[in-house]
């Protein structure tokens, strides 16, 4: 297993043993059970699925879903994760928990930000603005967005004001500082798109090595 479904709880600050503080957050990582394993046979490629949490109102296809693994419900989220060619199949309703995380491991961290609202140029865009002085009447205005008598029309993909946030992001090489399985949460360095409370997907980097020696050596080095 390379990947996990958490839940982000807050941020706080590690001390390491030479005194120095490390801003981390805390990541409620699991448990996740197996919801369904896909096979190369049958759906041609290999993936497991995880459910996360329970659903207050499921539907009947999604408490059917669940059912495989043995609870009455349906799952919060339900989200897939590649397995590699020497991973074995797990088997369907077993538990998943953050021993699949150490320390020193670098993650992807996918969650979906914190939405703005709307939200001018300026904040939306990061616009210098206009002139705040001299009887500027727009100084956190957009100015001209026009293209004069031809093509006499606002051409697709200018930065405007609109909604801002609430958007699915990745952030990748945060690094897993320090494991606390008696409270089953991972201390992230560094910050993790979302609010606290908002569920994220948990993916393992791991490092493939280059062919021919050395990295940056020239060939035949």
């Amino acid at each position: 297993m390379n990947g996990l479904i958490a839940k982000k709880l807050g941020m706080t600050r590690l001390f390491l043993g030479d005194g120095s503080s490390v801003p981390v957050t805390v990541v409620l990582a699991g448990p996740c059970a197996v919801a369904q394993v896909k096979t190369l046979e049958k759906d041609g490629y290999r993936a497991v699925q995880l459910g996360y949490g329970a659903k207050r109102r499921p539907n009947k296809p999604e408490s059917g879903h669940a059912k495989a693994c043995g609870l009455d419900g349906a799952f919060k989220r339900l989200a897939e994760f590649r397995l590699g060619e020497g991973d074995p199949d797990p088997a369907v309703g077993s538990q998943v928990d953050l021993s699949v995380f150490q320390p020193g491991d670098k993650l992807a961290v996918t969650g979906i930000s914190k939405g703005r609202g709307f939200a001018g140029v300026m904040k939306r865009h990061g616009f210098g603005g206009g002139r705040a002085t001299h009887g500027c009447l727009t100084p956190r205005s957009a100015g001209s967005i026009g293209c004069a008598a031809d093509p006499s029309r606002v051409l697709p993909g200018k930065k405007m004001a609109g909604h801002h946030g609430a958007a699915r992001v990745t952030v990748k090489n945060l690094e897993i500082v320090d494991s606390r399985p008696e409270y089953g949460v991972i201390l992230v360095k560094g910050a993790v798109p979302g609010p606290n409370g908002g569920l994220l997907l948990l993916r393992k980097i791991v490092a493939i090595p280059k062919k021919g020696g050395l990295l940056g050596a020239p060939k035949g080095a």
